[in-house]
């Protein structure tokens, strides 16, 4: 079941963890999980036992393109099958047990994840199945477990919710997108001399109508209005408007004074 038309073309970029699902038990959450894997950037996976066997079509139907994904996942009749070429293995616990082993969050995971396969070393994450989770002879082969830290009344997770956490911070490891940007469109921010114009211009309709005529008030009110365009990045769009307006009710106010004398 591979080579399908219509799906996305994924790549493999680097040397990425493998994802490996134990004895997972719906076909549509093998597809979802797949979807998942290719959002933040992971691309093989590997499956223990399928309860249902394995190719199954409702994984495709399920995967939303990420069909490559399925094409060249591989089954294994046990994790020690699964595992045996990769040189780190984590695995996913969303319960305590008693197992003495070092405790990650997905974030300090992830960034394990990349130190290793920074190295050129195989890793690969277990999940376990959609009912139980892994179970303890499972949890033995993981050199470190990972646990999300979520809401302690409810931490309940499908399969594809918890491979999307993990493939989530595998992707922002080594993401630059900044934190916080500002959505300018076509326009730009506007650099301190167009600022500047604009709020000698203000200042002048507001020195001409009156406004500032409280010569004691008159630097601070200024100062004000200043900091009001400075703290926040105006684009030159903007300036351009609030010129249009400064100008318009100028010359508003002078058609006024024309009628009231005439």
């Amino acid at each position: 079941m591979t080579g399908r038309d219509g799906g996305a073309d994924l790549a493999p970029i680097g040397n990425s963890p493998v994802v490996i699902l134990v004895r997972p038990q719906l076909a549509e959450n093998v597809g979802a999980v797949a979807r998942a894997m290719a959002n933040g950037g992971l691309f093989h996976l590997r499956l223990v036992k399928p309860r249902d066997g394995w190719p199954q079509e409702r994984a495709w139907r399920s995967a939303s393109g990420a069909d490559r994904i399925l094409d060249a996942a591989s089954v294994h009749e046990d994790v020690d099958g699964a595992v045996a070429d990769l040189h780190h293995v984590f695995a996913t616990c969303p319960r305590p047990r008693h197992i003495v082993k070092p405790v990650l969050t997905a974030r300090g995971g992830a960034a394990e994840l990349r130190a290793i396969t920074g190295r050129g070393l195989g890793c690969g994450i277990l999940f376990g199945p959609e009912r139980a989770g892994l179970d303890n002879d499972d949890m033995a082969r993981a050199d470190a477990l990972i646990r999300y830290p979520l809401n302690p009344g409810f931490m309940s997770l499908n399969l594809a919710q918890a491979v999307m956490i993990m493939a989530y911070e595998w992707w922002m490891a080594d993401d630059g997108t900044p934190p916080r940007t500002l959505m300018t469109n076509e326009s730009h921010i506007a650099n301190k001399g167009e600022l500047e114009n604009f709020i000698r211009h203000l200042t002048a309709e507001l020195d001409e109508c009156g406004f500032l005529r409280n010569e004691q008030k008159r630097p601070g009110m200024v100062r004000n209005l200043r900091h009001l365009f400075e703290r926040g990045e105006v684009t030159q769009q903007e300036l351009r408007t609030l010129h249009g307006v400064v100008t318009e009710l100028a010359l508003g106010r002078k058609i006024r004074g024309r009628d009231e004398t005439s």
